[in-house]
């Protein structure tokens, strides 16, 4: 065998059946489009079914037995039907990427949300609810698929957290702009980090393995306005955002044999936001 097909191996995710979550959403979409490009058979999970059904009919002629389920994943039954759903459905579950999350994006749609106001008057509800979806989805897939791995012997998780989990937000470069990271935000994505290490510890030769992927501002003109890239891009090392494919590289990594020794660690991919 050649030493690009033995590296080409490494990386190689065809035919694993992969679970994402906020398979919708802009990462989401992304995420499940790579991977499917790639040869995976990915399983979109998404309160957003219009969504799903569009992306899976997007991505048919690369794999046209895509499956995808509308599933709230902060509800614990709804979570333990898509557990049983899996088990009907596939012989066996390789990988599982909590994507889903209540992010700045899904507060500014949400009028009732408040996002914006100042730490001292922040909204319980508003809290409460990205504490349900961005921790404690993670929580209940986490345990309802590892449950499968755990049985099946073998799997990898793949947590989505962010550079607001690493440090706190810069209030400089948002201004009055309405887009700032909420606290909740980055008490959620701080706790996938460690959640991830527990994880890792819990399963040790379990052949489960558990890492989160922290990941740098995705530029998205729809919501931020010139002033905030520009000073976002200033912080960066590398001058600018992200773009929504500079993650593919890494999340295909982190599924794949290519990190075969790695566990119970975060992949930082900003940009060098975090470095200086």
């Amino acid at each position: 065998m050649s030493e690009f097909n033995t590296t080409s191996k490494l990386f190689n995710v065809t035919n694993k059946n992969i679970v994402i979550t906020g398979s919708a959403g802009l990462l989401g979409s992304q995420f499940t489009s790579t991977l499917t490009k790639a040869g995976a058979n990915v399983i979109l999970v998404d309160v957003n079914e219009s969504g799903n059904k569009k992306l899976a009919k997007s991505l048919s002629k690369y794999n046209p037995k895509i499956k995808y389920y509308k599933i709230d994943i902060s509800v614990p039954t709804q979570v333990k039907n898509l557990k049983k759903l899996l088990k009907e459905d596939f012989s066996q579950i390789d990988g599982l990427v909590n994507n889903a999350a209540y992010t700045t994006k899904g507060s500014i749609r949400d009028s009732s949300s408040k996002h914006a106001l100042p730490f001292e008057k922040f909204s319980f509800e508003h809290w409460e609810k990205s504490l349900q979806i961005n921790l404690t989805g993670v929580f209940l897939c986490s345990q309802q698929i590892g449950d499968i791995m755990v049985k099946q012997k073998q799997g990898v998780i793949v947590n989505i957290s962010s550079i607001y989990g690493l440090v706190g937000a810069d209030q400089r470069i948002y201004g009055k702009n309405g887009i700032n990271v909420p606290v909740s935000y980055a008490a959620t994505k701080g706790s996938i980090i460690n959640l991830t290490r527990y994880l890792a510890a819990y399963w040790h030769q379990k052949n489960i393995r558990v890492n989160s992927l922290s990941l740098g501002g995705v530029i998205d003109k729809k919501y931020q306005d010139k002033n905030f890239i520009k000073k976002y891009s200033e912080k960066t090392i590398l001058g600018r955002m992200a773009n929504k494919t500079d993650f593919d590289g890494s999340l295909l990594f982190l599924l794949s044999d290519a990190s075969s020794y790695m566990t119970g660690s975060n992949l930082v991919v900003d940009g060098g936001w975090t470095a200086w």
